[in-house]
């Protein structure tokens, strides 16, 4: 590694501590009749360990400079494809794929880890679970719940699908070169049930409530009948006095559903 230049602008902070990669594939139970998608492999630390499943595995990778270090892994279960992950039709990449449940599995770049799991949400490919590497502060964020500080728009949108839970914290120590903050792993787990609401109208909804985080929510719903969001809110001890981060994933969709009848 010494000799290989990392590239900020790719946010390219490669993971070295074995304990760790161990840690990361111990949190699923992957099957050889299984998928695993990998997004940012770099120089294929975390893609050594995946391959130990025998499942089918795609990597996507922007940084060609790796290849050296990634071809290697390349058989008739893995592909390495170089190319922008946030630029691919995901749903059409693996529809002649032949697979039983699909994972993503991967250490994030920092600084699109929100636009990657997005894209992946919105591909509509059926996830079984995500296991992601990301910054510590942005796992917070993203396994937040009601009440914190750190609860905003994307906890909803991701507790909407999934279960998700902070498996542990990841020292910067654990990278080379060594970040300027800690990281931690999350694991998102699919639902089995959904609730049922306009998803549509549900994320634009919450959207707006937490539009101006500072303001609470008569503020930020100007434009919705605020009578009929008040009626619901008043059932889970809440006001239009409050702010966003206190309503419930649950009280969100009551109120979506009641402002469509």
């Amino acid at each position: 590694m010494g000799e290989f230049k990392h590239k900020h602008s790719l946010g390219q902070n490669f993971l070295k501590d074995k304990k760790v990669l161990i840690k990361i594939i111990d949190s699923v139970d992957v099957q050889e009749d299984d998928l695993i998608i990998e997004v940012g492999p770099g120089q294929g630390a975390l893609t050594k360990y995946l391959k130990l499943f025998h499942a089918n595995l795609r990597c996507y990778e922007i940084d060609t400079r790796v290849k050296k270090y990634l071809d290697s892994f390349v058989d008739e279960k893995t592909q390495i494809i170089y190319d922008d992950f946030l630029n691919i039709d995901l749903k059409s990449e693996i529809k002649d794929l032949k697979y039983n449940n699909l994972y993503v599995i991967a250490n994030l770049p920092y600084y699109i880890t929100t636009p990657i799991i997005e894209k992946i949400i919105n591909a509509n490919v059926d996830v079984k679970a995500m296991v992601l590497m990301v910054q510590n502060e942005v796992a917070d964020r993203l396994a937040a719940k009601p009440g914190s500080k750190d609860y905003g728009a994307i906890s909803v949108l991701l507790n909407y699908y999934f279960d998700v839970n902070k498996l542990f914290v990841v020292n910067r120590s654990s990278f080379e070169p060594v970040p300027n903050v800690d990281s931690a792993v999350i694991k998102l787990a699919k639902k089995e049930e959904v609730a049922k609401v306009d998803e549509k109208e549900l994320f634009n909804f919450v959207r707006d409530a937490f539009a101006m985080k500072r303001k609470n929510l008569r503020n930020n719903l100007k434009k919705y009948d605020l009578k009929i969001i008040e009626t619901i809110l008043n059932k889970y001890n809440l006001t239009l006095q409050d702010r966003a981060e206190q309503v419930s994933l649950e009280c969100f969709i009551e109120i979506v559903n009641n402002l469509s009848k």
